[in-house]
C-alpha cells in the first residue's frame, strides 16, 4: 500500500522533508491532543471562560457543546471558530499526559520519535515549544485531514517496526490503509472518552497509559529483533 505525496499539503510534505529519520531504527509515530496532551481537560476549561459547556454524551465535540445561558446547543458552523480561539489561546498551556514524557524517553533509545499532530499550521510553533517544554523535544509535523498519507511518507523514511498511536478510530483506519505492517495503539488519556470512543476496526492495541502504551511498544521492538537474527 502507497499514498502518494500528492495528497499532502505542501507544508507538511516540507516538514517531512526537513526530517532526518534513520532507516535502521524503529519508528515510533504519535498523535498529540488526548496522546501527549491532556485536549479534553483544556478544552473544558476553556469553554467554561467563555460561557460554554461540553457535556460527553458521545465521542465528538460538535453538537455537544452549549451556551450555558440557554442551553443551545453550538451550531456546526459555530464550532471551527470556536476551536480555532481554543487552539490560538490554549496550545501553549495545555497540561501533559502523566508519564508520556518518561516513556517517550526510554522509547527513543531505541526508535526514532515523530509527533505527528492536527494541529492548527498557525499554532505548530507553540506546539514544538510545549512539547520541548514538555520534556517531549521530539519533531513534529502539522498535519491537515487523515493521517495515513503522512505515516505512508514517514514511514517510507524510518525503518521497522513502525508504530502510530492515535485517539481518533478514522486516523488509525487511514494509516493501517495507507502503511503495511503498521502497529497501531488507539490511545485515549482521559477515562470518560476512552469509554465513548469507538473501536476501531483494524487491529489495534487499546490504551490509557503510557506505562503499558511503552511496555507494548518496547516488547514488539525486542521481539523484531529476535527475529531478525533468528
Amino acid at each position: 500500500m502507497t499514498t502518494a505525496t500528492t495528497d499532502l499539503d505542501p507544508f507538511v510534505i516540507q516538514q517531512i522533508d526537513e526530517l532526518r529519520l534513520d532507516p535502521e531504527r524503529p519508528l515510533i509515530v504519535t498523535d498529540a491532543d488526548e496522546v501527549l496532551f491532556q485536549f479534553m481537560a483544556g478544552l473544558e476549561a476553556y469553554l467554561e471562560r467563555e460561557g460554554y459547556e461540553i457535556t460527553l454524551d458521545s465521542f465528538a465535540i460538535t453538537g455537544n457543546v452549549r451556551f450555558k445561558e440557554t442551553g443551545a446547543v453550538v451550531e456546526a458552523r459555530e464550532m471551527k471558530g470556536l476551536l480555532g480561539g481554543f487552539f490560538e489561546a490554549e496550545t501553549h498551556r495545555l497540561a501533559p499526559v502523566p508519564g508520556a514524557a518518561e516513556a517517550l524517553s526510554k522509547l527513543a533509545d531505541h526508535a526514532d520519535i515523530v509527533v505527528l499532530s492536527n494541529v492548527p499550521f498557525p499554532q505548530r510553533d507553540s506546539r514544538a515549544r510545549s512539547l520541548a517544554e514538555s520534556g517531549m523535544p521530539y519533531p513534529l509535523v502539522a498535519n491537515a485531514g487523515l493521517k495515513g498519507p503522512a505515516m505512508a511518507s514517514l514511514a517510507a523514511r524510518g525503518g521497522k517496526p513502525v508504530f502510530f498511536l492515535d485517539d481518533i478510530p478514522h486516523n488509525l483506519q487511514s494509516v493501517h490503509d495507507a502503511v503495511d505492517g503498521v502497529h497501531l495503539v488507539h490511545f485515549v488519556a482521559d477515562p470518560r472518552l476512552r469509554k465513548l470512543v469507538p473501536s476501531p476496526k483494524a487491529r489495534h492495541v487499546s490504551s490509557g497509559d503510557w506505562t503499558h502504551a511503552a511496555d507494548h511498544i518496547h516488547s514488539t521492538i525486542q521481539a523484531h529483533k529476535t527475529g531478525l537474527s533468528a
